[in-house]
């Protein structure tokens, strides 16, 4: 944990955003790819960078989720939480039961802060599973939670993905 905490304190939101920026940029001046819509996820330490891209670029990602994500309402003037109201976008937003990076306190509090957002996303609480539920290769491996998880992300992209 406290490695994570030191990696966390120099990886910020805001130049993380830049190289979504630069990503983008990137994505647009490529023949092959689609112009269009893009989705974002992140576990973990980027659950928070997922929902952070889709406040910043609320034209361009329509569709973010974060599963497990840490430090998703925080003290900082980045948190998250501050701006889930400017995602335009759908958000989901895959909570574990037993997660002490993210607690159920900060989760309830999440959720109550979403609802007033007026995002048309979800906050769902997997029930009697741990962070990081999702891989296979963790001890707390979940193949049912992992499977909903997979269903509602790909649900997620279906809906607001496909193509036009």
């Amino acid at each position: 944990r406290d490695r994570m905490r030191a990696v966390r304190t120099k990886m910020t939101i805001p130049p993380v955003m830049a190289d979504v920026g630069a990503m983008l940029d990137f994505i647009d001046s490529q023949d092959d790819a689609a112009p269009g819509p893009v989705g974002v996820h992140g576990y973990c330490m980027s659950g928070p960078y997922a929902l952070a891209a889709a406040a910043r670029y609320p034209d361009r990602i329509t569709a973010a989720a974060s599963f497990y994500g840490t430090w998703l309402v925080s003290d900082a003037e980045e948190s998250p939480h501050l701006s889930l109201g400017t995602a335009k976008g759908e958000l989901y937003i895959g909570c574990a039961e037993h997660d002490d990076l993210a607690p159920l306190p900060m989760v309830e509090e999440l959720k109550g802060l979403f609802e007033k957002s007026g995002n048309p996303g979800e906050l769902e609480m997997y029930p009697k599973v741990h962070h990081g539920f999702a891989f296979p290769q963790r001890w707390c491996y979940d193949q049912p939670a992992a499977e909903r998880h997979w269903e509602r992300l790909f649900a997620l992209y279906e809906r607001r993905l496909k193509a036009r």
